[in-house]
C-alpha cells in the first residue's frame, strides 16, 4: 500500500468517515428545519443586505457599531477564503477522486450549509468579546467558553470541543493547501520551477499579512470582486461554447452519485462512497459551512444585531458552492477533462485550456495566485482569533502574535518543497489538507447544536424588530456581554 492509499484510508475512513459526514447533514437539516426554512425565507434578503453594505463601506460605522471591519470588508475576508483555492483545485480534485458523482454530494452540503453558516456566523458575533484596544474577536472558541460552558453548564464538553477545535485549527498551519495549489497550478502554466514559485507567492503574503487585519480588509475588498467576475465571464463563455455538453454533464453528475463511476481513460473509477466523502469534505473545505474559520472575520464585523451579519452566509455559501464551485465542475465535465488522469488545479487550468485557449489558462493561473493570496491572508487571521483566545492576557500575546505572523507561511512553502522532493500527487496534499478539517468541524457542529436555541432567539429578536413578526422584547441583550452602547439596536 503507498502512501497516497495510506493517507486516503485515514481520510476517508476514519477522519471523513460516515460519522462526521452524518454530523454535517444531521446538523444541516436540524437548523434548516428548526429555522423553518431560513434559506428560502432570507435568500433575497441576504443579497439585498450585500448590496446595501457595498453602498455603505465608506461610511459603515455611525457610533453605534463596534468592530474592526465594515461589514463589506468583513464578507470581502470571508469571501476571499471561500473562493479560492477550493474551488479550483478542491473540486478538481473531489472529481478527480469520486467521479462527476462528487459534485451532486457538494451540492447536498452547500444546501444545508446555507443554514449552518447563518447559525455560525450569528453566534460568533452575539459572543464576541473585546481586547484591551477595545477591536472585537470571537469564533467557536468564545462561544464554546461562554455558550455551552458558561450559558449550559457544560464545562467539560466546553473545554474538549474547544480543545480538538483549536488543535485542529492550528493543525492546519503545518497542513495549508494554498501554497502548494497556487505554485503547482503557475508553475505548470509557464514552466517555472514550483519551488521558485512558492518563494515568490510567500513573499508575496508576506507583504499582505504584515499589515494588519485591517490592511487585509482592504485590500480583500479590491480583489476579491475582481476574481469573482473575472471567474464567472471565462467560466460562462466555456460552459456555453459547450452547452451541447450539458445534458450528458448533469446525467453524470445525479447518476453516478448513487451508482459509482467506472474507469474511463485516466480516471481509475470511484464508488459511491468516494464521491460522497470527496464531494462533502470538499465542499466544506470551500463554503467552510460548520468549520468555524468564516465566523472569525465576521465576529470583527461593524454590525449592531448578530443576525444582520449572520444573514450574510446564505449569500457566501450560495455564491461559492453553487455558483463557483459548480462552474469549475461543469467546466471540467463538459470539456471531457475529468477522465484525463489529472488532478488539482492543474486539471481545471486544461479544461480552462480546452475551452479559451493558452490566453485564458494563463490568465487564470495569475487569478490562482491573487485567490491563493486572498485565501492564504484569511486562514491568517483565522488562527490568529484562535491564538488570541489561547493566550487570553498573557503579558507575551503581543510578541507570540507577532512571531506567529513571521512564522504561519514557512509550513506552507515547506509541504512544497517536500511534495516537490518526493514526487507526491495533487490529490495526496489535498488528502493532507483534508485531515486538518475533520477536527473543528466536528467539534463546531457540536456546539452549534447545543447553542442552537439561543440562534433561535437573536433570529426571534431579528424578525420582531425588522420585519414585525411578533413582539419586541427591550429587554433582550443583543450581544452576549458588552456595553450598552453595543446592545443599542437601532430599530
Amino acid at each position: 500500500m503507498g502512501i497516497n492509499e495510506i493517507i486516503e484510508l485515514i481520510v476517508y475512513e476514519y477522519l471523513w468517515g460516515l460519522p462526521l459526514i452524518v454530523i454535517v447533514l444531521v446538523g444541516g437539516v436540524y437548523f434548516t428545519l428548526g429555522s423553518g426554512l431560513m434559506q428560502f425565507r432570507f435568500f433575497k434578503e441576504s443579497f439585498q443586505k450585500i448590496s446595501e453594505s457595498l453602498r455603505s463601506n465608506k461610511a459603515s460605522s455611525k457610533g453605534k457599531e463596534t468592530g474592526v471591519l465594515s461589514s463589506f470588508e468583513a464578507i470581502s475576508m470571508a469571501l476571499g477564503t471561500t473562493i479560492g483555492v477550493g474551488n479550483i483545485g478542491g473540486v478538481a480534485t473531489a472529481i478527480a477522486m469520486g467521479g462527476p458523482g462528487a459534485v451532486f454530494w457538494m451540492w447536498v452540503a452547500g444546501f444545508f450549509g446555507l443554514a449552518t453558516k447563518v447559525v455560525e456566523i450569528t453566534l460568533a458575533v452575539h459572543y464576541r468579546s473585546k481586547d484591551e484596544k477595545g477591536e472585537s474577536y470571537g469564533g467557536p472558541n468564545y462561544y464554546m467558553h461562554k455558550g455551552l460552558a458558561g450559558e449550559k453548564g457544560h464545562k467539560t464538553l466546553a473545554k474538549m470541543l474547544s480543545f480538538l477545535f483549536a488543535f485542529g485549527f492550528i493543525l492546519g498551519i503545518f497542513l495549508n493547501i494554498q501554497t502548494y495549489t497556487v505554485a503547482e497550478g503557475v508553475s505548470g502554466t509557464f514552466n517555472l520551477d514550483i519551488n521558485m514559485v512558492a518563494v515568490i507567492y510567500t513573499i508575496a503574503l508576506y507583504l499582505i499579512i504584515s499589515g494588519g487585519l485591517k490592511q487585509i480588509g482592504k485590500i480583500s475588498t479590491i480583489i476579491v470582486p475582481f476574481m469573482v467576475i473575472f471567474y464567472l465571464i471565462g467560466g460562462g463563455i466555456i460552459i456555453f461554447s459547450n452547452a451541447a455538453h450539458l445534458p450528458e454533464a448533469f446525467r453524470l453528475i445525479f447518476e453516478s452519485a448513487f451508482t459509482g463511476t467506472a474507469a474511463v481513460g485516466g480516471f481509475t473509477g470511484a464508488s459511491v462512497k468516494l464521491a460522497l466523502s470527496s464531494g462533502m469534505s470538499r465542499s466544506v473545505f470551500s463554503n467552510e459551512a460548520g468549520w468555524g474559520s468564516a465566523p472569525m472575520i465576521h465576529a470583527s464585523a461593524k454590525v449592531n444585531h448578530p443576525f444582520k451579519q449572520g444573514i450574510f452566509g446564505i449569500f457566501e455559501v450560495f455564491v461559492d458552492t453553487f455558483i463557483v464551485c459548480t462552474i469549475t465542475a461543469l467546466i471540467i465535465i463538459v470539456t471531457g477533462q475529468w477522465s484525463s488522469g489529472l488532478d488539482g488545479a492543474t486539471l481545471t487550468l486544461h479544461a480552462f485550456e480546452t475551452g479559451t485557449g493558452t490566453l485564458g489558462k494563463m490568465v487564470l493561473a495569475v487569478g490562482i495566485f491573487f485567490f491563493g493570496l486572498t485565501t492564504s491572508s484569511g486562514v491568517y487571521t483565522q488562527i490568529e482569533v484562535v491564538l488570541r483566545y489561547i493566550l487570553g492576557n498573557n503579558p507575551l500575546k503581543e510578541k507570540l502574535l507577532w512571531a506567529y505572523k513571521w512564522f504561519y507561511p514557512i509550513p506552507s512553502i515547506a509541504l512544497v518543497f517536500i511534495a516537490s522532493y518526493h514526487g507526491l500527487p495533487g490529490t495526496t496534499v489535498w488528502l493532507i489538507s483534508d485531515a486538518s478539517t475533520a477536527f473543528p468541524i466536528f467539534a463546531n457542529l457540536i456546539t452549534l447544536v447545543f447553542l442552537f436555541p439561543r440562534f433561535k432567539a437573536i433570529l426571534q429578536d431579528y424578525s420582531a424588530r425588522y420585519h414585525g413578526v411578533g413582539m419586541v422584547d427591550p429587554n433582550f441583550q443583543v450581544f452576549y456581554e458588552g456595553s450598552n452602547a453595543e446592545n443599542h439596536v437601532d430599530m
